[in-house]
């Protein structure tokens, strides 16, 4: 089963290590993270191309031309994502490290 992660950041350098980390780190493995940057001013681009040279196979990044906002955004990042299952996660979600675990074993027993 392919999980993917949309996730969607504006200016938040100050968090998207913490929570990239936290995607990375799950007792399953996620298939993908696509990143929709909004325009960020900060240094979160720089923070997102560091991650891509470590994992090339799991992240994709697109950096949106004009500043979306928060639900074109998300709807964006959704309609990139391949897996049969997308988790949504905003720049400062932290989820615990069995998170997609518990919600996969959902899914199959239910």
């Amino acid at each position: 089963m392919k999980i993917s992660v949309a996730l969607c950041t504006y200016n938040g350098e100050k968090f998207i290590r913490e929570q990239i980390d936290s995607i990375l780190n799950q007792t399953v493995k996620v298939y993908e993270i696509v990143v929709c940057d909004d325009c960020s001013t900060d240094n979160t681009p720089v923070i997102l191309e560091e991650y891509k040279k470590k994992f090339p196979d799991i992240f994709k990044i697109h950096i949106n031309e004009k500043n979306l906002r928060s639900v074109k955004n998300f709807e964006k990042s959704i309609a990139l994502c391949t897996g049969e299952i997308i988790f949504l996660s905003d720049q400062d979600d932290l989820g615990k490290e069995n998170k997609v675990e518990l919600y996969i074993n959902y899914f199959q027993k239910n």
